[in-house]
């Protein structure tokens, strides 16, 4: 086991970036992948069993039987609130039980009356109860269409890829080491045993009934061949037991008038999925990837099992249960079509529909789907929230400027860095600790050379009312002297492998156990670890980083666990998708309970599935330091936002290699206007703090991240929206523009809420962009000259090392902070500039919302929530939330009214009835209107009239 480490530690410290795509299955090399995909599309196996149909008020149920080999499954269909349809579907008699995935779902779904409309002997079609919306099941071949009037939305098996491998008995169960020929003699003493006990009419019995589907089975399962891979599979040097046996699932979806789908995170690739006909599905395995290639279906880090599908009428939702090993394939009719083939249809008249298939194929679990109807993008994503959560509202200090590399050599090293960053008047609000600043990788300990009094070092922040982040992964070391490894090994809450001991594996610290995080007990001592009399010299402002919980093991195979590894009673095969969900709930809980329940956590996590938006914060892994990694970092947070995870970021600068000045400026640049702003880099790397590539860079960065403070109002607004609704806050410009085709695949430029339009240099050398400004009769603000431009055009914009094209949407309002301090804390009571940005119609809107920044006291009506609205000439603050109660020292210092006339005077009218002048000026060569001073509290009713 030791080489395999050396080996890797050698490449690390080599200087050598590359993924070793050998490390990591194709399709073809995943057994269970390779036999489903061998499948192809015709009619259907499986039939539905009419006779076996029962419906309650909210499900129905019925049989499906594989003519092929008599087995049966039970479809169960439910009708959610929301509009939304549930389909799950299992052996109607499994050997024993398979695994359905639990904690994901905030709750059970409430469901909503399903009622029939008609029934033959062709199938039944059901009332979904919205408008005209229904289900067809199909019975000969088993199909079912959701359709909405004469629309069909979305069909399943419509290909006639359901496939259910059953479980069942080994042939050679007697022995695993029995030869071939004992086995036929096996046979053959069956066989006759048998033949002397038969009775006709028990067989005829024994046949019809469902109850012995399994036994029936195991007799044609000895008939069928045997593929490799299905009882046991090798890779590389690496063996699966397969102790189960074959047990994957696999379904089709096809989607009628669609040509763009999203989502599945995590891939480095491009914002719209790309077809997979003759090439990789796209994979969803949780894996350390070492450095990772861009523009391939390889899997990474996370995995959300969540599509997205969107044509100009609609947009709908496939949410896929399972937390095993994933692929998807995608196709479409379309795919390859040239522009000429395609004016060639509309020329003649075409009357073929495009369409997209995708086919989800997962080894081991049961089929549980989620299909979500729609029809806008917001409905989606309330859908989609209502099911699995909403982003976790972060402090408010989690939203600013992040300082990490691996590693801070020391405490000096640390108070040397938070120095720099005020000597050169650089805010930041987390400076992090990696892996070096433990004893010895053993995580909730300190280095005690290094850091041998870690309250004094994080007091010194606190004074600064800065905060740190310090690692803690999932990986023990292996060490009787070792408190933490102790006590798990004496509960019994280590992953066990498939002979019962625990299971060990080689990761940072050298040899390593790996919590079960799957068993609650061990997530709640996991979370007692994080008190402060247990983690010994952490404070109220130390967070947690929970890195390498895919989990990362690097001599295990595909640099992770093995499958046949076992978590309770379920192999890692079926839960592995789950470890890091897990790992960050039992962190983020230990967070809240060691305040007592008062503080919001911040932990951000490597790994992650459906559901980890509940916990913190995600980033995009090891990237690299170039250009065009810096471009995936905008399509990759997109996709993330679009399931769920809006607090997303990519490491400033890449985490490999070194950037050039340009790169970093405009690595800055970008991140600072992605929702989790973070500076990381190799332990190989040199220091790249950002003062480190001379005066002029300095002053860039510098520049930025203060747009960054200035803008943290409008950032936290949007994340308490995004807690409440589920909406994400980095979104795509289709997001917002459902019905404008131009923004379908647009993945290089981006919206933060809907009234932000970034669109970051990512070239190098770059002298120019070109902008898409959407929305027909709309306007756009530039930002930094408060030019305005016309929507539903691509605008040509010069740049030059300090741009950063950013455009404000006319007719709406943000709020900024613009005296920019050390930290976002220093900011609290600092007064608020108001950005009216005028639309067409001469109006504008925005909300300003105001808490503690870092408490739940929210959640106790503790908040300040307006609406600022500008009609009529007047701006008026009006209170959202008159049930709430809170109260701030901050004013509204300066109002910008960007695309106003000059008037004559303007009029100040507070909530106690009194009224004043404000001063004012005007830029007619821009059409802006300052006033100056108005001096209300943010917190207070209040109209500025201008005449």
């Amino acid at each position: 086991m030791v080489p395999a480490l050396v080996l890797w530690l050698a490449v690390c410290l080599s200087g050598t970036w590359a993924v070793d795509r050998g490390n990591f299955k194709t399709c073809d090399q995943s057994a269970f992948c390779k036999r489903q995909r061998a499948l192809k599309p015709g009619q259907s196996p499986y039939r539905a069993l009419l006779e076996t149909m029962e419906l309650t008020n909210t499900r129905l149920t019925l049989q499906l039987i594989n003519d092929n080999n008599k087995v049966r499954l039970l479809l169960e269909l439910y009708r959610l609130q929301g509009n939304m349809t549930r389909v799950k579907i299992n052996e109607l008699k499994p050997l024993k039980p398979r695994f359905e995935v639990p904690d994901v779902l905030i709750q059970e779904p409430p469901t909503e009356p399903l009622s029939l409309l008609s029934k033959d002997e062709n199938g039944v079609v059901l009332s979904l109860g919205a408008e005209s919306q229904r289900v067809i099941v199909s019975a000969q071949p088993f199909r079912l269409d959701i359709m909405e009037g004469h629309e069909v939305l979305m069909s399943l098996n419509s290909r006639g890829l359901l496939a259910f491998e059953h479980l069942r008995m080994r042939k050679d169960t007697f022995s695993y080491k029995v030869t071939s020929t004992v086995a036929s003699v096996w046979d053959n003493i069956k066989w006759v045993f048998s033949s002397s006990q038969a009775d006709p009419e028990a067989e005829k019995k024994e046949e019809a009934d469902p109850a012995n589907q399994a036994e029936e089975q195991t007799a044609k399962d000895d008939e069928e061949k045997v593929e490799d891979g299905m009882w046991e599979e090798t890779f590389k040097s690496h063996s699966d037991s397969k102790p189960n046996g074959p047990s994957s699932i696999s379904l089709d979806f096809s989607l009628p008038g669609v040509e763009h789908v999203y989502g599945i995170p995590e891939h480095a690739d491009t914002l719209k999925l790309k077809t997979t006909d003759g090439g990789e599905p796209y994979r969803l395995y949780n894996l350390d990837v070492f450095q990772y290639e861009l523009y391939n279906p390889m899997a990474l880090y996370g995995a959300v099992p969540v599509m997205l599908a969107h044509n100009a009428q609609r947009t709908t939702g496939i949410f896929w249960l399972n937390a095993a090993e994933t692929w998807v394939d995608i196709s479409s009719n379309t795919a390859g079509k040239t522009v000429f083939g395609k004016m060639l249809d509309y020329v003649q008249g075409s009357s073929e529909t495009p369409q997209t298939d995708v086919r989800w194929i997962s080894e081991s679990g049961i089929i549980d789907v989620f299909i979500m109807l729609g029809p806008t993008p917001y409905d989606v994503f309330s859908q989609y929230a209502s099911l699995t959560g909403t982003q976790a509202f972060p402090p408010l200090a989690g939203l600013a400027y992040h300082q990490c590399r691996w590693n801070y050599n020391d405490q000096e090293d640390v108070q040397s860095v938070d120095v720099g960053f005020d000597q050169h008047d650089i805010p930041y609000d987390f400076i992090w600790l990696d892996i070096e600043h433990t004893d010895g990788k053993r995580y909730f300990t300190w280095d005690p050379h290094k850091f041998a009094t870690p309250k004094d070092m994080l007091e010194a922040l606190m004074v600064k009312k800065r905060k740190m982040v310090a690692i803690v992964d999932p990986h023990i070391k292996v060490d009787s002297n070792y408190k933490i490894h102790n006590e798990i090994r004496s509960r019994g809450f280590y992953v066990k492998n498939k002979d019962g001991g625990d299971y060990e594996g080689w990761c940072w610290p050298g040899n390593a156990g790996y919590p079960d995080f799957t068993n609650p007990e061990m997530r709640s001592w996991w979370a007692s670890m994080f008190a402060y009399d247990q983690y010994e010299g952490s404070m109220k402002n130390l967070y947690t980083w929970n890195d390498m919980n895919e989990p990362s093991v690097f001599n295990g195979p595909e640099v992770t666990m093995h499958k046949d590894a076992m978590h309770g009673a379920w192999e890692n095969r079926d839960v592995h998708n789950l470890y890091g969900f897990y790992v960050q709930m039992a962190t983020a809980e230990g967070l809240i309970q060691r305040s007592g329940g008062v503080e919001r956590p911040f932990v951000l996590t490597r790994a992650f599935f459906a559901g980890s938006q509940r916990y913190g914060a995600v980033w995009t892994g090891d990237n690299a330091a170039e250009w065009e990694h810096l471009k995936i970092s905008i399509p990759m947070c997109l996709s993330l936002g679009l399931v769920g995870i809006s607090l997303c970021g990519a490491d400033v600068g890449g985490f490999f290699k070194t950037p050039s000045s340009e790169l970093l400026v405009r690595w800055y640049q970008t991140g600072a206007y992605q929702p989790f702003f973070r500076a990381h880099a190799h332990l190989d790397t040199p220091r790249r703090e950002p003062w480190l590539f001379g005066p002029e860079n300095t002053a860039l960065i510098r520049e930025v991240v203060r747009q960054r403070y200035a803008l943290l109002p409008y950032w936290y607004q949007l994340f308490h929206h995004a807690y409440h609704t589920g909406h994400p806050v980095m979104r795509p410009l289709w997001v917002e523009y459902p019905q404008d085709s131009a923004t379908f695949a647009m993945d290089n430029q981006f919206l933060i809420g809907r009234d932000l339009l970034v669109h970051p240099v990512t070239e190098e050398g770059a002298r120019g962009v070109t902008a898409y400004l959407p929305g027909k009769g709309e306007v756009w603000f530039d930002v930094h000259t408060f030019q305005k431009h016309n929507g539903a055009q691509n605008l040509y914009i010069p740049v030059t090392m300090s741009s950063i094209p950013v455009f404000q949407r006319g007719g709406s309002i943000i709020p900024r902070k613009v005296r920019v301090r050390r930290s976002s804390s220093c900011m609290e009571n600092d007064p608020y500039t108001l950005y009216v940005a005028l639309g067409p119609q001469r109006a504008a809107e925005g909300e300003l919302y105001i808490d503690d920044s870092h408490t739940f006291n929210f959640e106790k009506k503790e908040f300040i929530h307006r609406r600022l609205s500008f009609a009529n000439n007047i701006l008026s603050s009006i209170n959202l939330a008159p049930d709430a109660q809170y109260s701030t020292q901050s004013w509204i210092e300066r109002i910008l009214i960007l695309g106003a006339s000059k008037p004559s005077k303007v009029t100040l009218k507070t909530s106690d009835g009194q009224e004043r002048q404000v001063e004012f000026e005007f830029d007619s060569s821009m059409s802006v209107l300052t006033l100056r001073k108005p001096g209300m509290n943010a917190g207070a009713d209040w109209t500025v009239a201008l005449q």
